[in-house]
């Protein structure tokens, strides 16, 4: 499995498109908004709906929230010591919804805001079953966000995995990627996969390995500082505790 260029791991950055998404329209302002809706609008959501807001308040907030940074061209007067995206994007955030309640019965729902096609029924679900713990919703944002992170963790391995003819074996051993070494059970995969036990073992360590690497690639790049990589995952990975 191929692994990432070591030179240029950090050129370009979650930041580097946040910044350009205040900059008008070229490609790379439609990737920040592509990769800010995709990648980051549930734990907003669902950090909205924490503070006492309806579903589909929650749902117009969120969309107003986005389009507002973007069209006010906040994030691009971002520089990259401002540190967390994750942190940034939170303060933002309580920023927007200390004046929103303000706002709440002046504004028609769905007025002025520009919409982005977001899995909205989705989202209430994987709402209703995270919101079944008691947590803070500080906590419960960074959980939601380290979920998220994941997800798109497994997403780019399991791409990388089918570019090469392993989708199979892929879809066997993943459930290995976050088990201790003595908790694998190696005979049963090597029967699935009909490899010898060796082999499997080899395959196993390789795509461990290799997502440790897109882990820590995914969280650098909503990061100023890749010196910063492991206090962040410490923090993500701590939210599950």
């Amino acid at each position: 499995m191929t692994s990432s260029p070591s030179n240029g791991f950090f050129a370009t950055t979650r930041w580097t498109l946040v910044r350009a998404a205040g900059q008008g329209d070229s490609p790379l302002a439609d990737e920040a908004l592509e990769v800010l809706c995709s990648a980051y609008w549930f734990p907003l959501y669902a950090y909205v709906r924490r503070h006492g807001f309806s579903k589909e308040d929650a749902e117009d907030i969120t969309q107003a929230f986005l389009s507002k940074l973007l069209e006010r061209g906040d994030f691009a007067g971002l520089r990259q010591e401002n540190g967390r995206f994750r942190a940034f994007l939170l303060a933002a955030l309580k920023h927007y919804l200390s004046n929103e309640r303000d706002r709440a019965g002046r504004r028609k729902r769905g007025g002025h805001i520009t919409h982005y096609p977001l899995d909205w029924q989705q989202a209430d679900t994987q709402f209703q079953i995270a919101d079944a713990t008691q947590v803070s919703p500080d906590a419960a944002y960074d959980r939601e966000w380290a979920v998220a992170l994941l997800e798109r963790v497994i997403v780019r391995l399991r791409d990388e995995c089918v570019s090469e003819g392993k989708s199979a074996r892929f879809d066997r051993l993943k459930c290995y990627l976050t088990q201790g070494k003595g908790e694998i059970p190696y005979v049963s995969a090597a029967a699935d996969l009909a490899m010898d036990e060796g082999a499997v073992r080899v395959a196993v360590h390789r795509l461990r390995k290799r997502y440790r690497e897109l882990l820590r690639n995914e969280v650098a790049r909503t990061l100023a500082d890749p010196a910063m990589v492991d206090e962040e995952l410490r923090v993500l990975l701590g939210a599950f505790g």
